[in-house]
């Protein structure tokens, strides 16, 4: 298993947590509700009935109503509205100041009853009706309100999180890079002085001359191999360039080193100039990347690589095919990311290169367009227009 696949499973884990702990929260407060419903009904129960004793007790009676009294003036919080058999409004209480405007009582009358709330059947006939208290409905909204709060600060952990993750990773990466064009920087000059102590040994001998050019070839890939790492994590010089000439020198380097049977269809150089600007050192880094996994999905040597360019509006894009394997669509969204490859060999950091060069670098776009399992895939790649 992969560390993408693991994270992906990391994060189906940490998703089934959340939803539990909702979940349990939800119930939770679910019960509390259904209770705190109930004791309200209760409540406006007893209070139905201490009206009624109020309201039946002779007035020249001696039994005590102060419990009665007591229980009428303990409700603050629950809204009642109380209806006569004719569908009257015959009175409220807690409807914040509304209590005596009977179009508002009717339409919260109306709201209840479309609520399908069962009234308390009081004295003579009066139905009583009753609103959740203010407290009631926020309690029942609390869970919302909770996971609101929850993502809120979940989000804001992974960016958080995320963000001091990618810095460390970029210094790394900096770090490592310009390490590594320091690194190269002594053998290359080493092998700069041998190989011009070997041209002194036989400088006519026609045999040697041509061992000492190729060396120097190399060299200068060594070098230039060295200035690439050397420019992460700077900002690059971007000069004017032909993107024809860019396609066609990329092309003919990797022609050479690709299997004879594997076929190269790029640009004409000699088509019009479409000028971008670039670092080409840069440029050429990305394109190799590509080729090389294009070189690298077909496993019998044998297929097609190409390359077109077409202009949009201000935009130069690149695109870059092959007939190799392909890429599975659950692996598309991480075919940038460090790490990836779907080789055995190499730490997976070509393509996640490729577009800290193209976006970082660059200010341009480079994504998938299409991949297609036992096909071939596409990646284009956009530049600004000069």
């Amino acid at each position: 298993m992969d560390i993408y696949t693991r994270k992906s499973w990391w994060k189906w884990w940490l998703a089934l947590f959340g939803i539990i702990i909702i979940g349990i929260s939800a119930y939770f407060t679910l019960y509390l509700t259904q209770k705190l419903s109930e004791e309200e009904r209760n409540k406006v129960a007893q209070w139905a009935l201490a009206q009624e004793k109020i309201n039946t007790i002779p007035l020249d009676s001696e039994e005590d109503m102060t419990l009665y009294l007591e229980i009428m003036q303990s409700n603050t919080t629950i809204p009642v509205i109380l209806e006569s058999q004719m569908g009257d409004i015959n009175g409220a209480i807690n409807f914040d100041g509304y209590d005596e405007d009977l179009d508002y009582l009717a339409k919260e009358l109306e709201a209840i009853k479309k609520s399908g709330q069962k009234p308390i059947e009081g004295a003579e006939g009066v139905s009583i009706y009753f609103k959740k208290s203010k407290l009631l409905q926020l309690l029942e909204i609390f869970p919302f309100i909770q996971l609101l709060f929850i993502s809120f600060f979940i989000g804001l952990g992974y960016l958080f999180f995320s963000a001091s993750r990618r810095s460390e990773q970029d210094q790394v990466w900096v770090g490592m890079a310009k390490e590594t064009a320091h690194q190269l920087g002594t053998p290359i000059m080493g092998i700069v002085g041998w190989i011009d102590y070997l041209k002194e040994l036989n400088p006519e001998d026609e045999e040697t001359n041509e061992i000492v050019t190729e060396l120097r070839n190399d060299v200068k890939r060594l070098e230039l191999i060295a200035d690439r790492f050397s420019k992460i994590g700077s900002d690059p010089e971007l000069v004017p360039s032909n993107i024809y000439d860019e396609l066609e020198a990329i092309r003919t380097y990797m022609q050479r080193r690709a299997p004879r049977k594997m076929a190269f269809e790029f640009p004409d150089p000699n088509e019009e100039p479409i000028m971008v600007a670039v670092n080409s050192h840069l440029l050429q880094w990305v394109f190799e990347n590509i080729i090389r996994n294009s070189i690298d999905a077909t496993e019998t040597g044998i297929g097609t690589i190409s390359a077109k360019v077409n202009v949009v509006g201000n935009k130069v894009e690149v695109l870059l095919s092959d007939t190799g394997s392909g890429i599975p669509p659950s692996k598309l969204k991480t075919v940038f990311e460090p790490g990836f490859s779907t080789k055995k060999r190499g730490w997976g950091l070509g393509l996640s290169l490729a577009k800290r060069i193209i976006d970082e670098y660059h200010s341009g776009k480079i994504f998938v367009k299409e991949s297609e399992v036992g096909k071939g895939t596409t990646f284009s790649i956009q530049l600004k227009k000069e």
